[in-house]
């Protein structure tokens, strides 16, 4: 469901929605869509995977013939180049889509890309919003993914039938472009949580303990206290001010210096163990500023 709970779409119509690039993502995206009852066009390089969709819907021989067919264009393909390629220039979908039609990137492609294909398709008289999606090939097929949204709100409204049948929520992030850049900081979160993961397995390896009993722990104490967006409730990553609740800022305080406590007792048993950890000095290094208390911040010095 979109977060205004809108699902109405232009007028009642059906709107017809077509999908290039039939891999992990879009292949979800194209049956999910035929699940959700809307009429699909889809397109690929690949015959073998698009010839699965000849009977529930319409293979295009081309970017451009899908985009005449269909009323909301859903670009999954993998980079910033084959973005371009299917989109721009005389022969691609931009140039042949109908009027009104609204294009939907789905690919994790950079923001001034984004930039210059909005403004392409504004001159062709086309909406192109960007989405960006969290949760893999699993999520898509079951229509199940997080959609990270940027564009005009009126937009995204208008196509909101289409991202309820591809996702389980979709937040507008804000103008064009902060879709994928929030997909790019979400994807920043999980990958440096994975390099924590590692990192930590790497010192428990250290000291013979299972990592397989690690993860059942990690797993079990995550449920309670969460994961990495457990510090994720502000509106900013400043420092805090003066402004703020002095009994937050001295609770946060504290667990900074806790924090500062058991990084450097990890970093001590690193060293006896003979492994370096990088991540852990790190974090050590900017413990400060991940709980809000860093340099700058109200009522006192830094946590020590």
């Amino acid at each position: 469901m979109t977060e205004t709970g809108q699902t109405a779409g232009d007028g009642g119509a059906t709107p017809t929605v077509g999908v290039i690039g039939l891999g992990a993502i879009g292949d979800g995206v194209a049956s999910s869509v035929v699940r959700a009852g809307l009429p699909v066009v889809v397109a690929d390089v690949r015959a073998e995977a698009t010839d699965r969709y000849r009977e529930s819907g319409t293979v295009a021989g081309s970017a451009a013939e899908l985009a005449r067919l269909s009323d909301v264009v859903v670009v999954a393909v993998v980079d910033d180049d084959q973005v371009r390629s299917v989109l721009s220039g005389p022969d691609g979908a931009l140039a042949a889509a109908r009027p009104g039609a609204v294009v939907v990137v789905v690919s994790t492609i950079s923001t001034s890309t984004v930039a210059a294909l909005g403004a392409e398709a504004a001159a062709l008289g086309v909406d192109l919003v960007d989405c960006g999606v969290s949760g893999g090939p699993s999520a898509a097929a079951d229509g199940e993914l997080v959609c990270m949204v940027g564009g005009e709100r009126e937009v995204i409204d208008r196509i909101a039938p289409v991202l309820d049948a591809l996702g389980s929520l979709t937040v507008r992030m804000g103008p064009l472009g902060s879709g994928l850049a929030a997909k790019l900081a979400r994807n920043l979160v999980q990958y440096g949580s994975w390099l924590a993961a590692y990192e930590g397995q790497v010192l428990a390896e250290a000291a013979g303990v299972d990592l397989r009993k690690l993860a059942t722990v990690i797993k079990a104490s995550d449920a309670r206290i969460g994961g990495a967006s457990t510090l994720m409730f502000r509106t900013t990553a400043a420092p805090f001010t003066d402004a703020d609740d002095p009994g937050l800022v001295a609770y946060m305080r504290s667990a900074a210096a806790l924090a500062h406590k058991d990084l450097r007792a990890a970093l001590e048993a690193g060293a006896a163990a003979g492994v370096t950890l990088p991540l852990a000095a790190m974090t050590d290094a900017r413990c400060d500023d991940i709980f809000g208390v860093g340099s700058g911040t109200a009522s006192g010095t830094e946590a020590s």
